[in-house]
């Protein structure tokens, strides 16, 4: 799905939550291309929605370069002009493809996991097993990164958006949402107000630089605006050393050509640019969706171990298992 606003300079590439689907985000798009006045790009996940295919972690990182090489060849955005934005599970793919694009121009991390086994338990190194490992892959990542999480998430804990913001190269102050938890940030005031704010910010700056900082304090980016990152901040489950990842993918030149699926634009442009109301919640987890499972398969398929009931890693099991 593609939401075009006139005049936007920027483009906004978004990876979406497990429990959700285009046709839950749709309304969510509208308001974010409004409001922060950007381009956005939606895609449904291998399996999820209309797509085709099976749902993986892998198959998740060839869709997000299907959609990237899709807003790069069909829409004419360049790398320096697009904002990587992972929400949940998002957050996998959004870090894998950003850590592998030095001229990126930004990354927002809603909610974001530091790795799937992370999430239930607290481990302190990271397994061959393990998927998404994010916490190896955002020390990668050139372009300044926003971190927005709630501090009463029960679904995946406020110390992995701490975590995964200390671990940043380049860090914009984050956004800790008093009371917020997994699936309701977007109705706090402060979300779309940080977020006009960032991309504001982001918009004023020269594109990145293809270039090795020795220094590891904030940069440029991150104190435009950001009065908090004078400050120091204690780290969640950090380490002092990146950790190398031990996926090994394809570039994005496999693909020959975008999905058929990103493409869809079945409603006319014309109710796009002007939406009647904000979006109530995104992860809907009254609602279940066929999607919502997924993840909590292929994670039960690699530890063989019960998922604790979360509701974005969710599996079903047979009584007396």
């Amino acid at each position: 799905m593609y939401v075009r606003q006139p005049g936007a300079r920027l483009t906004l590439l978004y990876s979406h939550g497990n429990a959700a689907d285009l046709g839950q985000m749709y309304e969510l798009f509208v308001e974010l291309s409004s409001h922060l006045n950007v381009n956005l790009m939606g895609y449904d996940y291998s399996g999820y929605g209309q797509s085709s295919g099976k749902p993986s972690e892998q198959n998740t990182y060839s869709d997000i370069e299907a959609a990237y090489r899709c807003l790069v060849e069909t829409y004419g955005a360049t790398e320096e002009n697009i904002i990587l934005y992972g929400q949940s599970v998002g957050s996998g793919p959004t870090l894998d493809l950003a850590s592998r694009l030095p001229h990126l121009r930004a990354v927002v991390l809603h909610s974001p996991i530091l790795s799937g086994l992370r999430v239930m338990y607290p481990v302190k190194h990271t397994y061959w097993f393990d998927i998404y490992k994010n916490i190896d892959k955002v020390p990668l990542v050139k372009c300044p990164v926003l971190v927005i999480h709630g501090t009463a998430d029960e679904v995946v804990d406020c110390s992995h958006g701490r975590a995964l913001w200390e671990l940043s190269k380049i860090k914009y102050e984050p956004l800790w949402v008093k009371g917020g938890n997994h699936c309701n940030l977007e109705l706090y005031p402060e979300y779309i107000k940080h977020l006009k704010k960032f991309v504001m910010a982001i918009e004023k700056l020269p594109p990145t630089k293809d270039e090795s900082s020795g220094s590891s304090g904030p940069s440029d980016p991150c104190e435009i605006g950001s009065e908090s990152m004078q400050s120091s901040r204690k780290s969640t489950d950090v380490k002092d050393k990146s950790r190398s990842s031990i996926d090994h993918r394809h570039s994005v030149d496999r693909r020959e050509k975008p999905r058929g699926s990103i493409d869809r634009r079945d409603k006319s442009r014309k109710s796009i640019d002007h939406p009647d109301k904000p979006r109530a919640s995104v992860d809907q987890p009254d609602r279940p969706r066929r999607s919502i499972d997924r993840f909590g398969g292929m994670m039960r398929s690699v530890t063989s171990v019960k998922l604790c009931n979360i509701d974005c890693f969710k599996v079903t099991y047979a009584s007396g298992s």
